[in-house]
């Protein structure tokens, strides 16, 4: 077994994480190993949320609000 140092931690925050593996009944690692876990499936289900949810805009209006960003670009003083 080999010792791991995390900078930034307070003292409050680590004791603090220390009540939460004796009340869980476990040893700090195993709670850590958990906690990142949970943070890597939670934000795995919020990407594929945003990446696959129901489109807002039809392929119509879509259309419609690039042909109206391409024509406002075309005008004079656009930055290009």
């Amino acid at each position: 077994m080999t010792t791991k140092t995390i900078k930034g931690v307070d003292d409050e925050t680590w004791t603090e994480f220390r009540a939460m593996a004796v009340k869980s009944k476990m040893k700090t690692g195993e709670l850590f190993k958990r906690m990142v876990e949970l943070h890597k499936r939670e934000q795995d289900a919020a990407w594929d949320k945003i990446l696959n949810h129901k489109s807002f805009l039809s392929d119509k209006e879509a259309e419609e609000m690039l042909r109206i960003v391409r024509a406002s670009r075309r005008e004079y003083g656009f930055r290009t």
